[in-house]
């Protein structure tokens, strides 16, 4: 662990301000649309650019990284991120701030890839568990102390957006000054949508559908809470609870799915999530209302926590049930094709929530969250009638990112074996000797020492 931290503490510590940023940004966005008395279904709109920005974003990267580099792409692209974000307290308009939303969508998975592949190049088979947990308590700390940034100036200023792009800048400092050489950029190899469909029907429509509810979740919920009158530091709170609530619920859920059926367990937290969802309806009441009228919120924290608990596990449970039905060659193929499901049911989340918003008040964010978690649990029920489980010593739950990319999953430690890095110093003696590197075999480590 110690390792890991001493050859990449530049690109977490990067990683951090950029969660950071991105984490207040979110939130900001959502309370200032809603002063602003943008519609709501104004709002999802805007809020979509992001989802759509990352789903192309997506495709051309790899094509970017290989031309110009890891290092290069990484600093534009905070840059563009930076510069983005101030752009909004000048342009008050949604369809704007969707474009916006578009830049920085690119702008993110970008970010995310880079810092991703740079991981797993710096992984071995002893420790890219340790690496990617290191990675999601950095991505989902950092996320959470980002929304409690809300309380520091009022939404309506612009300096809110200043510290976003000051934050977001201060990432390119630690990338920039790290001596440590970057990766060269691998590409990952493609799995039809159609083998993807055949090897594992529940696996490709709840990515898509998951995807819909994740982008509707953490871009309109501090739309929701600021519709419902909740005062700054509540919004915070509540959006805090959701990443930090989800990312402490990936390890006991998944620990259940390797013991229990996974089918079982996902369309058991697609249900449970469905009731919680319903039930902070219930307990909503006259939350409202002005002080000394509202109701109280306690119910309300319990009852998200709890759907925030069975939820953001999922797009783990739903990756590793995929992996059982695949060879472990796979795993990485099959996740891209996940992933990019994924980002398609994500670009249309937003707006259609907005719309369930807009129809029922409110409370049709919850309504949207209970429609889709449902569908989910029921098509579960109808695969399980279809097709038995299949038991693959291959694959195991692991926690990941709900913004992995398949540079990412490549940390997974199930996925197929690499060989163990040269060290940094080594790569430079076989530079200066002329002698071309390439990765080191059993063998060669047996057989070979360096002075």
């Amino acid at each position: 662990m110690n390792k890991v931290l001493k050859n990449s503490w530049a690109l977490f510590l990067g990683m951090a301000f950029i969660m950071m940023a991105y984490g207040f940004q979110g939130t900001l966005l959502g309370v200032r649309a809603v002063q602003e008395e943008f519609t709501i279904t104004a709002t999802g709109f805007m809020m979509s650019g992001y989802f759509v920005g990352y789903f192309i974003g997506a495709a051309t990267i790899p094509n970017i990284i290989s031309r110009v580099g890891h290092i290069r792409v990484f600093a534009a692209f905070a840059s563009l991120s930076s510069l983005v974000i101030l752009v909004h307290s000048v342009f008050i308009n949604p369809f704007i701030w969707f474009l916006l939303r578009f830049l920085t969508g690119i702008s993110m998975v970008c970010i995310y890839t880079v810092a991703e592949s740079w991981l797993n190049d710096r992984s071995s088979n002893k420790n890219r568990g340790s690496v990617l947990s290191v990675y999601m308590v950095i991505l989902y700390g950092s996320l959470g102390i980002g929304m409690f940034l809300l309380n520091f100036s009022t939404p309506k200023n612009f300096q809110p957006f200043i510290l976003i792009s000051v934050i977001t800048s201060a990432a390119l400092i630690p990338i920039l000054l790290t001596k440590k050489k970057p990766p060269n950029f691998k590409k990952i190899e493609a799995m039809s949508l159609k083998e993807l469909y055949n090897s594992s029907p529940f696996g490709m429509v709840s990515a898509f559908f998951y995807g819909t509810i994740q982008s509707a979740l953490f871009t309109l919920l501090a739309v929701y809470a600021t519709s419902m009158n909740f005062k700054i530091l509540e919004i915070s709170i509540v959006t805090f609870l959701l990443a930090i609530s989800g990312a402490i619920a990936q390890f006991p859920i998944g620990k259940l799915s390797d013991i229990y059926d996974r089918r079982k367990v996902i369309i058991f937290s697609s249900f449970a999530a469905a009731t919680f969802s319903i039930l902070t309806i219930f307990v909503s009441r006259q939350m409202y209302l002005p002080d000394g009228l509202a109701t109280s919120k306690t119910l309300f924290y319990i009852f998200f926590i709890l759907f925030s608990f069975c939820s953001l596990p999922m797009f783990s449970l739903i990756l590793a049930h995929t992996n059982d039905y695949i060879s472990k060659e796979k795993f990485v193929a099959a996740g891209a094709g996940l992933q990019f499901l994924f980002g398609l049911g994500a670009m249309g989340g937003p707006f259609l929530c907005s719309i369930a918003m807009d129809m029922i008040g409110p409370n049709g964010f919850f309504v949207f969250l209970f429609l889709f978690h449902t569908i989910i649990g029921l098509f579960g029920l109808h695969r399980m009638k279809i097709r038995p489980t299949m038991e693959n010593p291959d694959s195991q739950f692991f926690p990941m990112p709900q913004t992995i990319t398949p540079a990412g999953i490549e940390l997974n430690p199930g996925t197929e074996h690499i060989e163990e890095p040269y060290s940094d110093k080594v790569k430079e003696i076989l530079e200066r000797k002329g002698v071309k590197y390439r990765k080191e075999s059993q063998k060669d480590k047996e057989n070979t020492q360096f002075n």
